[in-house]
């Protein structure tokens, strides 16, 4: 399975010729390449995880694709189709297997709603946990996106979370609300909490492919 790391959090899973998206949101470039794609996956409703923009571009491509959402996007997403998942679904979508992790988004502020959120283990090797810090429990973590930063998180909770997922293999995710300097800062320190589980940390940036 290849991984494409797009802007912010969106990625791309290819395997077999087919594609599965993760998080289309609105701080990732236009997807002009939509097709081949048996599913989109949205971890939350914030705009920069999906836009109904970044959606119809790929459902137009890729007509008979699936997007499996929680309950609140299901909701937030008004007409568009969503199949709706939540902790401990399992599903299967063309030549990809989706476990679901995860219940609500890191708390922001107690001003702020708490939303649905969901965290997706895709065949086994790949986990990404939207916006939480949830650990897959009784997952060995091959490859794991970790948050570089948010409005949701401070630093010590991401090298904490990485510390305790022990992934082989990790790279950052959301990470464009950082400046230049940030994201360098940031996978300094996720290098470093990866490496002491014996992982290797890569530091993708967008259009950077990964072998998961």
């Amino acid at each position: 399975m290849e991984l494409t790391k797009l802007e912010h959090a969106a990625l791309i899973l290819e395997e077999a010729g087919r594609r599965l998206f993760i998080d289309p949101g609105a701080f990732t470039t236009a997807i002009t390449d939509g097709t081949r794609a048996d599913a989109i996956v949205v971890t939350h409703e914030h705009p920069d995880h999906w836009t109904r923009e970044q959606l119809d571009r790929i459902v137009q491509a890729s007509p008979g694709v699936t997007i499996f959402a929680p309950a609140g996007v299901a909701a937030a997403a008004g007409d568009i189709p969503i199949t709706v998942v939540a902790h401990g679904d399992s599903v299967t979508a063309g030549p990809f297997r989706l476990r679901f992790f995860g219940r609500k988004h890191a708390v922001i502020h107690e001003s702020i709603p708490v939303v649905d959120n969901v965290g997706v283990l895709v065949n086994d090797a790949l986990y990404y946990g939207g916006d939480s810090f949830t650990i897959p429990d009784g997952v060995d973590v091959n490859v794991l996106a970790a948050p570089a930063g948010a409005p949701w998180m401070k630093v010590s909770e991401t090298i904490d979370y990485v510390l305790a997922v022990k992934p082989r293999h990790a790279f950052p995710t959301h990470e464009m609300v950082l400046s230049r300097a940030g994201k360098d800062m940031s996978n300094q320190r996720l290098a470093w909490a990866t490496e002491q589980g014996g992982g290797t940390f890569h530091p993708l940036e967008p259009g950077d492919k990964l072998s998961v």
